[in-house]
């Protein structure tokens, strides 16, 4: 369903990150959601929404997401499967990560391209920021209010300048 349509270039490595980054960025709730402060509690369930990529060169393109979230009964722990497709590609993201003591740490995967790597981070508040890299890096940062996310990437050094997403909980 997500399968890759062209080979693994600069602007695909790109839409990993983004991937990356969206998946993880989600991982945002207001603290005053949930009394363990963690993160991942009030996210449970599908999310959805949309946003626009900006190229290094200017031109832009429309992205689309649908993300599932498992969390632990403790709320530490984070299973997410996100998919993504624009105009010209799609992606499957899988990652598992954990929040201690205001850090979050793990792992992800694109399952389509057969890439991966580490994320490493901090939440605050309604705030997380988050480095992810491995095959590629990216910097990312998101807030979240009730069921409405919005996230901000920038993966320096490729043909992706930048990227904004809005995700909205229960959405299909």
């Amino acid at each position: 369903m997500f399968a890759a349509s062209k080979s693994l270039t600069n602007a695909v490595k790109s839409a990993v990150a983004v991937a990356a980054a969206a998946g993880i960025l989600t991982l945002a709730a207001p603290a005053s959601v949930h009394a363990s402060n963690s993160p991942f509690t009030a996210l449970s369930g599908s999310w959805s929404g949309a946003g626009v990529i900006t190229m290094a060169s200017g031109s832009k393109e429309r992205i689309r997401c649908r993300a599932k979230y498992d969390v632990d009964s403790a709320g530490s722990n984070l299973g997410l499967t996100l998919r993504c497709a624009s105009d010209t590609y799609n992606f499957e993201l899988q990652s598992n990560v954990a929040h201690r003591n205001g850090a979050i740490s793990g792992t992800w995967a694109e399952t389509t391209r057969h890439v991966g790597g580490n994320i490493d981070g901090s939440a605050r508040g309604n705030s997380i920021n988050v480095r992810v890299s491995g095959t590629l890096s990216a910097l990312l940062a998101v807030n979240t209010n009730a069921n409405q996310q919005s996230i901000s990437i920038q993966a320096p050094g490729t043909e992706m300048a930048s990227v904004a997403i809005s995700l909205s909980r229960g959405t299909h």
